[in-house]
């Protein structure tokens, strides 16, 4: 069965609903579920019965309330691809698109599956699965940390004992958290593999391997490191425009803030305290790079470097490296 064969459905998500449009020749579908497990059960009947057959679904990859819905449709034997946000605010611009509603962008959603085949999603492993929700919790508990540490600074002494005790639970729920990640690793022989060969780049701990993992560096859905880096959002944008237009190339953005949040200090490790990374570092600043275009150059880099270490199981060579660097 060639991809033509399938029916284009559009489904745009939301925290409680997932609106579908399925492209039946010039004519839309629309039908609302809930997104929960019944409603997924509910989807797929509705496609049994207007589709006859398996669908190509196209969402966006908008927070973690599509994940559930791509797993079970996956499971169900339909096929799923999960694009980037901008990629659908653009083909909803290229069709002229005034209004904006959820089933509005559903159906944006369709016809962009059906003139552009995106490539399909692969479901992650239980365990990887697993070690996400764990990652984004620990993510989550992290910030909610520093956000209440700021606030002792200028705390009444009314509500100081409170927050002492929320920032000793807080303490106590992260450092279980980050237990709960390490079995999870462990426990699956993959996972394992893939952490051994991460942890031995230099400025790549625990809690920067794991969230690469969790993000899916190393699986089949990314068969390039600048896939990745582009994921994240950490492809260089240029702006250019006639012979008077000349703006600095800036990070795209276009990805996973807190994905770049979390290469932020490992980048700033390997440019300070490794001889490759500042060997990288003062090659650039001797082609008058910036200090923050570096930091972002070595940002991509390790994703690289990450992604060259898992594709060809080898460990970090700090010898290969301080060569290209130099």
């Amino acid at each position: 069965m060639s991809t033509s064969d399938f029916l284009p459905l559009g489904i745009d998500i939301s925290k409680k609903k997932i609106d579908c449009a399925l492209m039946l020749g010039t004519k839309f579908k629309n039908k609302v579920f809930a997104n929960t497990p019944e409603g997924f059960a509910g989807l797929c009947a509705w496609i049994d019965q207007h589709a006859q057959g398996p669908v190509h679904v196209c969402m966006e990859a908008t927070g973690i309330y599509w994940e559930a819905v791509a797993v079970h449709l996956a499971n169900a034997g339909h096929r799923v691809s999960v694009i980037n946000p901008a990629l659908a605010k653009a083909h909803a611009q290229s069709l002229g698109l005034r209004s904006k509603t959820d089933a509005i962008d559903a159906r944006a959603l369709a016809d962009y599956c059906q003139r552009r085949q995106p490539a399909l999603w692969i479901a992650p492993s239980l365990s990887e699965q697993r070690l996400k929700a764990l990652v984004l919790r620990l993510q989550g508990l992290v910030a909610m940390r520093a956000e209440e540490k700021n606030r002792t600074e200028s705390a009444r002494d009314s509500v100081r004992d409170s927050l002492d005790k929320h920032l000793q639970w807080l303490d106590d729920e992260i450092k279980r958290i980050e237990q709960q990640i390490s079995q999870t690793l462990d426990d699956d022989p993959t996972l394992r593999g893939k952490r051994e060969l991460l942890a031995s780049i230099p400025g790549v701990g625990e809690r920067t391997l794991a969230i690469l993992l969790a993000y899916g560096l190393g699986s089949e859905r990314f068969d390039k490191g600048r896939q990745f880096v582009a994921f994240a959002g950490l492809s260089v944008r240029e702006h250019e425009s006639g012979s008077s237009v000349r703006g600095k190339p800036r990070l795209s953005k276009v990805g996973h803030s807190r994905l770049r949040s979390a290469l932020y200090m490992p980048s700033m490790v390997a440019l300070y305290k490794t001889d490759w990374g500042r060997r990288y570092r003062d090659r650039l600043a001797g082609n008058g790079k910036p200090a923050k275009v570096i930091i972002g150059a070595m940002m991509r880099k390790l994703v690289h470097v990450a992604f060259g270490v898992l594709k060809s199981g080898r460990k970090f060579d700090p010898e290969l490296h301080i060569a290209c660097a130099g």
